[in-house]
């Protein structure tokens, strides 16, 4: 059977900055230029800057591990169902190739448009992640190539195939599922639209509930809270901050929690 030489989960991110990791809700909070306290507003949404850099900076860290975690998973349940089930060992053959151009496309300094391209369509003979999902439909590859292609997408400005291939993605590790739910949200939120942005935040919501990770709950609690100001959904957005800092008060989003808790309560 074949193995998956995985790296892991990464918060696309992409040549231009096609994928969001921070949407540019930020800033658009409340309009406080003539209050006395304009000052440290204005460091707070530098420490804000600060935080984000961080994000970036452990994106690949927080990405491997998701990504190990799918490929055990799905190396399991491929073994597990060889010896009844040869269409496993084949899809899996069959993936591998497209899976190193994913790999490679994710590691690239600057996410590299031409190796998703690859991985999605296929190259030197062998099938992309869309053959994969069209010829070994039901197999566990092709359940992960649906997650794959949807990372592809986003990172490539194809949100609302991107969208298409995670809502298809399904998995019942929690890290995975809050994953593919938040990078769902972030579709979402580049179609640009406000019943789309509407969307985007409940997915944000939904992904962290799904797991109680200290990484990736944060940071799509963080996500839903600066997304939710920009929607003028100040309770919402308080409702979040609140969270983060009750629940993850480790976290780096946590660092900026009290400060965006005392602007709202005002």
């Amino acid at each position: 059977m074949a193995t998956y030489n995985k790296r892991g989960f990464k918060a696309p991110k992409p040549e231009e900055e096609k994928v969001v990791v921070e949407q540019p809700v930020e800033d658009a909070i409340i309009d406080d230029s003539n209050s006395t306290t304009a000052e440290v507003f204005n460091k707070l949404d530098e420490g804000a800057n600060k935080t984000e850099e961080w994000v970036a900076k452990n994106q690949k860290a927080i990405f491997g591990v998701v990504i190990a975690i799918a490929l055990v998973a799905v190396g399991y349940l491929a073994y597990d169902k060889l010896v009844e089930s040869p269409k496993e060992e084949e899809a899996a053959n069959d993936m591998f190739q497209a899976e190193k151009y994913f790999q490679d496309a994710l590691s690239a300094p600057a996410a590299n448009d031409s190796l998703f391209k690859l991985a999605l369509n296929g190259g030197e003979g062998k099938l992309g992640l869309l053959g994969i999902i069209e010829q070994h439909g039901g197999t566990n590859a092709a359940n992960l190539a649906h997650y794959d292609a949807g990372v592809a997408f986003l990172n490539t400005g194809k949100y609302k195939e991107a969208v298409e291939h995670l809502e298809q993605f399904k998995t019942n590790d929690e890290v995975l599922k809050a994953q593919a739910t938040g990078l769902t949200g972030d579709a979402y939120v580049q179609l640009n639209t406000k019943d789309y942005q509407e969307k985007g935040l409940s997915l944000y919501a939904d992904a962290a509930k799904a797991t109680t990770n200290d990484a990736i709950a944060p940071y799509w609690l963080n996500k839903a809270a600066k997304l939710a100001l920009y929607l003028n959904k100040n309770e919402d957005a308080l409702k979040y901050f609140k969270e983060i800092k009750e629940k993850y008060s480790a976290s780096p989003e946590a660092s900026l929690a009290d400060a965006y808790i005392a602007r709202l309560e005002k």
